[in-house]
């Protein structure tokens, strides 16, 4: 089985969900099912199955943290040679050629992905254009919106 990349805030991130969803998420969710089945019938208890589908999600949510855990490798920024290049873990700000509007993505692994929060997914095509190139280099990207042209501005290493 393959590995997948993940940065320390990623890993970070991931365990700290798996302990609250194993913890006091899962205590929560045995305490609502306890409840609704103190009111009788469970045939006809709607607290009783919504609970118990909650329990379904967590249990489901933890299994796949477990996995995604099991099957990442931590990879640290500071232990990457960089060569002043664009590489896994860097922030890059960009010039949007089209718009002239500023960006900024730190690039990711595919679990820790949020575009909301600026975290690319390596595997996206703009992170694919990205990576190998240099502060100054113009890039094109053919993103499922249509072809739009960056020039990178600077790159972190943090």
């Amino acid at each position: 089985m393959t590995t997948e990349p993940i940065t320390l805030s990623g890993l970070k991130k991931l365990q700290d969900e798996l302990a609250s969803l194993s913890g006091s998420k899962r205590q929560k969710v045995i305490k609502a099912i306890a409840e609704a089945r103190a009111h009788g019938d469970l045939k006809e208890n709607a607290e009783y199955h919504a609970a118990k589908e909650e329990q379904s999600h967590n249990e489901g949510r933890i299994q796949e943290i477990k996995s995604v855990l099991a099957n990442s490798e931590v990879i640290d920024i500071k232990d990457i040679s960089h060569n002043n290049k664009v590489v896994f873990g860097s922030t890059v700000h960009l010039n949007d050629l089209d718009t002239d509007e500023r960006k900024k993505f730190k690039i990711v692994g595919h679990e820790e992905a949020d575009i909301e929060n600026n975290l690319l997914s390596y595997k996206s095509p703009v992170a694919k254009e990205l990576i190998g190139k240099e502060k100054n280099d113009f890039v094109t990207v053919n993103a499922p919106k249509g072809e739009k042209s960056y020039e990178i501005i600077k790159i972190l290493y943090e």
